[in-house]
């Protein structure tokens, strides 16, 4: 189990403070998920769907670049 787990409602990282996810958390789903690339883009999905309910502030472009705007093209 990592540190770097969202904190909700506002999202931000347990183990370093950063928005989730955050830099360390990025390199280590990339990780994870090397061989099921899909996989993290649909767990990234849904993490957006349900922090989107609770940044309802934060713009829908902001959301998308924070969560799977970072992913690798080559999905």
């Amino acid at each position: 189990m990592t540190a770097h787990q969202p904190l909700r409602p506002n999202w931000s990282c347990v183990g370093c403070g950063y928005p989730w996810p955050c830099p360390s958390r990025r390199r280590q789903l990339l990780g994870e998920y090397a061989n099921t690339p899909v996989s993290l883009a649909l767990v990234l999905s849904a993490a957006l769907v349900e922090a989107s309910a609770d940044l309802r502030n934060l713009p829908a472009g902001d959301l998308h670049d924070r969560f799977v705007g970072w992913l690798p093209v080559s999905l």
